[in-house]
């Protein structure tokens, strides 16, 4: 989970860095409103991935984290990584997908994280165990 959010994060501080340079019909590309909500979507999910990150981590020091929690933050943490870099990638457009640029391997990296440690599959079959 931690893995998949600082990945996410750093998808999107590169995507902001881009978007602040990348100039499209003459204006950068965060001048677009679609953009800027795209990226304040981003953050908002960013921020409470931090949050719940922060609340998971408290609760395995004081050795109260459940298996339920700790299939749930895998699950949604890696769904989250999946999510946030897709979008950083469309926002590099057809750079994106160029394996010089950084976002297209963190996008190729982001996949295998809803798979290995427990299928997302896996984490939803652990968590409604616990319904």
């Amino acid at each position: 989970a931690i893995s998949c959010q600082a990945a996410a994060q750093h998808a999107y501080d590169l995507a902001v860095d881009y978007v602040k340079e990348r100039q499209a019909f003459g204006k950068a590309v965060i001048d677009f409103q679609n953009t800027r909500f795209v990226l304040a979507d981003m953050k908002a999910k960013l921020q409470v991935g931090w949050a719940h990150l922060d609340a998971c981590i408290q609760a395995l020091v004081d050795k109260e984290l459940t298996t339920t929690e700790a299939a749930a933050a895998k699950l949604w943490h890696s769904e989250l990584r999946c999510e946030i870099v897709d979008n950083c990638l469309q926002m590099f457009g057809g750079y994106g997908y160029i394996e010089e640029y950084e976002i297209a391997r963190l996008w190729r990296d982001a996949r295998v994280m809803r798979i290995y440690g427990g299928t997302s599959e896996i984490m939803k079959d652990l968590i409604s165990r616990s319904i």
